[in-house]
């Protein structure tokens, strides 16, 4: 099926920081779009992602999600909801699998410490922010080519990585990249469909593998989660259907029904909002409204879901004190580190800001290797 006229078409990408020729497989030519998923895939700072936390601690269990397995449900939902709306799919995954590529150890406790540890310091960023340190995974840190640093990708890719910005920081790489992934939070734009069904997919992956693992670790459990009106209206559904159905068949088919609901929801309220646009190209996009979202009754029941996770399983007693073990490992190793380079690799040592090279070594590490630097130095 032909991708629909407002979609990302690659023959028109604004193109990468170093020119490269084509694809050099002519017979079988990747798009642009599908050599920076290859090359996400391929890198160091993905595979890390297998070891980083999403809500429990790798080392918690085996079957919890991890910051991958995350990227790649985006990347699932992202591509089906694509296909569907005739938008570009290999540009969905791969902003999908890149998006927290720049994620501390130990999940958002990791990166509220690092960002307090960097605040201290006065740095020019304003701390550290994980959207804003995976485009600099992507554009520096990975070292993987002989002419350039970073994974060279094209302008649509980065331009989704980089889901927030604040004014002060998208003046900076403004000042670097002129007319750059940052201008939209200048100019108040939109990035393309791509990037906004990404958004959305990472929310609905969030909410769903939230709950399976919370009542997997045994913190919340399934009479609890009836309290939620999207989760009772599809479990009522499951048990009037298959009124025998016991144990974890019940949560899966009613996560399964709640997962479709949230999908088939994007894409009839995407397309309505599209054809009320009148949106006709992709720079057309740019300058509307956001497009891809949920209806109003679907947007307040996912949102009822994230407050309620909030609530009960993300402030739940036994996750805030490993949340806060977590943070005293992420200040320790970057006093130490800041006190004593030498103990960092020297390619991160030799560096003169020496907090923000702190800060990346530390955001580049997974939860195990955290916590054996942490044995090692203290």
């Amino acid at each position: 099926m032909p991708l629909a006229p407002y979609a990302s078409h690659h023959q028109h990408t604004r193109g990468r920081r170093h020119a490269e020729p084509a694809s050099l497989n002519t017979a079988e030519q990747r798009s642009e779009y599908q050599r920076d998923r290859d090359r996400i895939v391929h890198s160091t700072a993905f595979r890390r992602l297998v070891y980083k936390t999403q809500v429990f601690l790798n080392h918690e269990g085996d079957l919890f999600r991890t910051r991958m397995t995350h990227s790649l449900e985006v990347a699932q939902l992202g591509r089906s909801i694509a296909r569907a709306l005739r938008l570009d799919e290999d540009l969905v995954e791969a902003i999908a699998l890149a998006h927290d590529l720049g994620h501390t150890p130990f999940g958002h406790a990791g990166q509220d410490a690092l960002n307090e540890c960097m605040r201290a310091h006065h740095d020019e960023w304003g701390g550290f922010e994980h959207n804003l340190q995976s485009l600099r995974v992507v554009d520096t840190l990975e070292e993987r080519y002989p002419l350039y640093d970073g994974l060279n990708l094209s302008f649509e890719t980065r331009e989704g990585i980089l889901k927030h910005c604040s004014a002060a920081n998208a003046q900076r790489i403004e000042a670097d990249e002129p007319q750059g992934v940052a201008r939209r939070f200048i100019d108040h734009t939109q990035p393309s469909l791509e990037a906004q069904l990404a958004n959305v997919a990472d929310a609905i992956a969030y909410n769903a593998h939230d709950i399976d693992d919370g009542v997997r670790s045994g913190l919340i459990t399934l009479e609890q989660l009836l309290d939620l009106p999207l989760f009772a209206q599809f479990h009522a559904q499951v048990m009037h259907e298959h009124p025998s159905l016991q144990g974890r068949r019940v949560l899966f088919e009613t996560i399964r029904r709640m997962l479709s609901s949230q999908v088939y929801d994007v894409i009839t309220a995407t397309r309505a909002a599209i054809k009320a646009s009148g949106v006709a190209t992709s720079d057309d996009v740019r300058q509307a409204p956001v497009l891809v979202q949920f209806s109003e009754t679907m947007h307040a029941q996912t949102r009822a879901v994230k407050q309620w996770l909030f609530q009960h399983l993300y402030r739940h007693p036994q996750v805030t004190h490993t949340t806060d073990q977590a943070k005293d490992t992420v200040r320790q190793l970057f006093a130490i580190y800041l006190a004593h380079p030498q103990h960092m690799p020297a390619a991160f040592a030799q560096r003169s800001n020496v907090p923000r090279a702190v800060a990346d070594y530390i955001a580049g590490m997974t939860d195990r290797f955290a916590l054996k630097e942490q044995e090692r130095l203290v």
